[in-house]
């Protein structure tokens, strides 16, 4: 999964150069209405998958702050976003199914609209979004819905919600979660580990964060910030920041977005996820800080037991699995 927004390099050209030196990796791309025609995108993707042999996911980004869009020349309210959003979706839909589009909408006009080439499979959309107008468009058109860690019971009555927009309409989801993970051999470790990633934080920063927060209209913000109240450091325990079992929203403290992460020892970080499973979660983006050693952290510790548990297998063939496992992202369950 790659960021997107005025912070971050941008996140089609980054990963198309990335196409060449990797074999299975897929790529989950921001996709954005606000900065595209539905013609033009549908052919940048159709594009992207021949190139890549189908390794492109695309990652719905509605846009969650007003003065950000306006940065990118974007004047609509949130509501709007997520109508154009939807007919956005509409068109893109079509284009790749190979039909000539005629389309007179409120945000989006097209005329005699068609792809010359489709693309081979059509990619998989994936969709956030936590609002009144988010759940309907989600419903409508995501392949994949994709919520941040609230802690599974909270998670299992929003995806209900998203089950039922899609029921209407006559679909089926899959359901995913974006995390981050601190994962050791011991708990003790993985405690220690969060505890050093808030030792580091900058009350300044903190504070300067949370102001911003606070005035987000993002609903999926919002929620990440009640997980923890609106703290800076509570009593400068990372454990006071635990809001369900091994679950800790310290990460939301300085980040906004997806702000908790699964912290515990392998063990206890697999039964969390196994958790989820049940809640009815079936993909995981994971990521941790610093992003490598996670990852060897993860790969080694906790993959081999969720093997065990058969939520999970290598995407490559037996003869071809590695003797390491090296990456979180995509982590799905069976």
């Amino acid at each position: 999964m790659t960021p997107t927004g005025l912070q971050c390099v941008d996140a089609w050209v980054t990963t198309a150069m990335l196409v060449a030196t990797t074999e299975r990796l897929k790529f989950l791309v921001a996709f954005r209405p606000d900065a595209l025609s539905p013609t033009l995108a549908a052919q940048m993707a159709t594009t992207y998958q021949q190139h890549s042999q189908g390794r492109l996911l695309v990652n719905i980004v509605t846009g969650g702050e007003s003065a950000e869009q306006r940065a990118f020349g974007d004047f609509l309210d949130k509501d709007d976003r997520y109508r154009r959003t939807d007919e956005f979706l509409s068109v893109v839909r079509r284009l790749w199914r190979g039909e000539r589009v005629d389309f007179h909408g409120n945000h989006i006009r097209v005329e005699g609209a068609e792809l010359e080439q489709l693309p081979d499979p059509a990619p998989q959309v994936y969709f956030g979004g936590s609002s009144a107008a988010a759940l309907p468009v989600a419903g409508a058109h995501s392949d994949v819905y994709l919520t941040w860690g609230e802690p599974p019971a909270a998670v299992a009555a929003k995806i209900a919600r998203v089950r039922a927009a899609a029921a209407e309409r006559g679909r089926t989801l899959r359901l995913g979660v974006r995390l981050h993970v601190i994962s050791r051999d011991t708990s003790a470790q993985a405690w220690a580990q969060a505890q050093l990633l808030l030792d580091d934080m900058d009350p300044a920063d903190v504070a300067r964060a949370q102001a911003g927060m606070a005035a987000s209209e993002s609903e999926g913000q919002r929620l990440m910030r009640e997980l923890h109240g609106g703290a800076t450091f509570g009593d400068g325990d990372a454990r006071s920041l635990e809001i369900y079992p091994n679950l800790w929203s310290g990460v939301g403290l300085v980040r906004g977005g997806a702000g908790t992460a699964l912290v515990g020892s392998h063990a206890e970080v697999a039964a969390l996820i196994e958790e989820y499973r049940a809640a009815g979660i079936d993909e995981f983006v994971l990521s941790g800080a610093p992003h490598l050693e996670e990852a060897y952290w993860f790969g080694e510790g906790v993959l081999p037991l969720l093997e065990r548990k058969g939520l999970w297998t290598h995407p490559a063939s037996a003869t071809a699995v590695p003797t390491t496992v090296r990456g979180l992202a995509g982590v799905s369950a069976s």
